[in-house]
This record gives structure tokens, sequence and C-alpha cells, in this order.
């Protein structure tokens, strides 16, 4: 019995000793859990900030100029100003750029006056339900309070908002989720695959007499990725005709769009899979690297489940540099909004600069010889 307790206690040792001197995956595995709570502590917040307002009244007056100050004096709202035209405020929703609208009536000056019902229809983007009716609960709590507040002898007018949800009008959440699932699946194909597969070919020897052949890394880069890449394209589509044809949910924008944004964002993912398999040592290092550095950021800081605006600011700041983001915003403006190249050059501008940047490290990182 004594000899098996030694015999237990050097195996335990010579475990702890490997442990220790693989320092990637005991970094990883020691940061995982602070990462973890980090990001689900900051990020698991239902409260919605900074909500963008276009407030709109069609013939301004004493009362409309009150009502907006009272909107612009609460600190949940950012006051969204829209160019002339009677277009603007469909182009701002389109655009992203306004996330709620407060459209005031002609004449509410004289209906507060004479007491009688004034009208205030309040638009907001739904394209996130669950958002969408957080927005309009607090556009509709400024307008109680704000006709509570109003002098005795108005006091008894009633103000009869009338509410219309934008993009998604029965609150399906499926609308909300399936662009975001195209993006996770799509990190889990490109990014994720494609580190673990080029690691295990590192583990195997079998990378590096690719590399000391006649090719050139990009060469093998390419031969590497362009499967996945292939397969990136089966599964949006297959994911599109399955949320049309089971679940209902619209596609009102351009196919093409969509799958030029797809492909960008595959090309993105792709290029950080050969980034992660060059920098790490082996494959669990790679797969649970690209865990940390795509899946998580992918789920939790890309305003796939959580909104961004309602993130601390330093969240909101990492998000700017998580594909997944801007690729989202492209997925659901496409198929919720019916946006164009128009609204969405930003995006894919973005995305374009991060493969752009992940190519050339790739490139570089895989040089002729394996370090």
């Amino acid at each position: 019995m004594r000899q098996a307790l030694i015999a237990l206690r050097a195996f335990i040792v010579k475990e702890f000793q490997h442990i220790l001197r693989d320092r990637q995956t005991l970094i990883i595995l020691l940061g995982l859990p602070v990462a973890q709570l980090t990001l689900f502590g900051y990020a698991l917040r239902t409260d919605v900030r900074d909500i963008r307002l276009a407030y709109v009244a069609e013939a301004p007056d004493a009362a409309t100029a009150a009502l907006r100050t009272r909107f612009a004096r609460n600190g949940r709202f950012t006051m969204v100003d829209l160019a002339p035209g009677p277009g603007a405020l469909a182009e701002a929703f389109q655009a992203d750029r306004a996330d709620v609208a407060v459209i005031v009536a002609p004449g509410l000056a004289d209906r507060l006056r004479d007491g009688r019902a004034a009208e205030v229809q309040v638009i907001a983007d739904a394209s996130d339900p669950n958002t969408g009716a957080t927005m309009q609960a607090h556009v509709l709590a400024v307008l109680t309070a704000w006709q509570r507040d109003l002098p005795p002898r108005v006091g008894g007018v009633n103000i009869e908002p009338r509410v219309r949800m934008l993009f998604n009008p029965t609150l399906e959440s499926v609308n909300l989720f399936v662009p975001g699932l195209i993006a996770l699946i799509l990190t889990i194909v490109t990014a994720l695959m494609t580190a673990i597969s080029l690691s295990r070919e590192k583990e195997r020897g079998t990378l590096e007499v690719l590399l000391v052949s006649p090719l050139h890394p990009w060469q093998v880069i390419v031969g590497k990725v362009a499967p996945y890449l292939l397969l990136a394209f089966v599964n949006v589509v297959s994911v599109l005709v399955a949320a049309w044809l089971v679940f209902g949910v619209p596609f009102r924008g351009s196919l093409v769009t969509l799958m030029a944004g797809s492909t960008l964002y595959a090309l993105v993912g792709l290029s950080l899979g050969v980034v992660i398999a060059a920098i790490t040592s082996s494959q669990l290092t790679a797969m649970l690297a690209a865990l940390i550095g795509t899946m998580m950021p992918s789920t939790l800081l890309s305003g796939m489940i959580f909104p961004i605006e309602s993130m601390p600011a330093p969240l909101q700041v990492l998000a700017n540099i998580v594909p997944a983001r801007w690729f989202i915003e492209i997925s659901r403006s496409v198929m919720l909004k019916g946006a164009g190249w128009a609204e969405l050059w930003p995006q894919f501008a973005i995305l374009s600069g991060m493969f752009a940047l992940l190519i050339t490290l790739a490139i570089r990182r895989f040089s002729v010889r394996l370090d």
C-alpha cells in the first residue's frame, strides 16, 4: 500500500510539472474563470441606457419645446437631430441612427389650453424585441410624468400615446436571435475549427512538411482555410432557409448584401483562426484561446443577447474590436430593416480593415520555419 501511494504521489507531481511547463495552457486555465466572471458580470444587464431619441414636432410651439426639454434632461435619452426632408425619420431608423421616435401632432399647446386630448406617436425599433419594449416603456413613463406635472388648469388633459413597433411588430424573439446565430455558427466553422485543425497539423508535424515545400506560406494558408469558407457558405444558406421555413423570420433586404457580409466576416474568422494556431503551441491551447478570443466575445460583447449601450464604457470600447458586433449589425439590418450598401458601408469598412490586419499577421507568422 505504501509503495502504491508513493507511485501515485510521483505520478501526480509529474502531471503538475507537465501543466506548469505548458505556460500558455496554464495562463488560459487560470484566466478563463476571471474573464468569464468579468464579462458575464458586466454584460448581464437588462436595463437600457443612452436611448437615441428622434423628436419630431410637426408644428413646433411652446408645449412641444417643453416636452422636448423633458426628454433631453432625462438621463436615459440622447437626442438625435434629423436631416430635413419627409424621409429623414425612416432613413434614421434604417441606418441605425435612432432607437425610438416621438412625433407630436400639431396644436399641442392649443389642446393643452383647451383641455382636449393630445396625440403623441411613439415609434420604437423592435428588431430587438426586449429592448424595443423597454425603450417604449421609458418614453411612456416620461410622457406620463410630464402630463402629471402640467399646471392644474390643464392637468386633466389626456395625452394619447399611439405606439408602433418598427421592423418586428409582433415582438418575435426569434427575429432577434437568428442573425446572431449566423454569426455564432460562422465563428465556430471559421475561427474555432481553423485554429484546431492547424494546431493538430502542427502537433503531427505535417504542417512543417508543407511549410518547407515549394508552396508559399500564403498558399498553405489558403489551401487550409478554403474548405471552411465553403462550409461557411453552406451553413449561412441552410440557416436562412430554415429560419424562413420553420420560424417565418422575415428577409427584407438584399441576399447579395448579406452574403457579401457573411463572406467578409468568414474571412475575418478564418484569419483569426490562423493567427491563433500560429501563436499557440498545442491543440488544447488553440481551442481554449479560440473559445476565449472568439466565442465568448461573440456571445457577450456583440449585441447578440445584451445591448451594447447598457454595458459599462470600457466594455463598449472593447466591443468595437469584436468582429461579430459589426456582422450582427449587418445581418439584422439587412434581414429586418431592408438596409443596403448605403447604410452599411461603415460596418463593411471596419470588417475589411480587420481582415487586412489579421491576414497580414497570419502570413507573417507562418514563415517557412515553424518556431
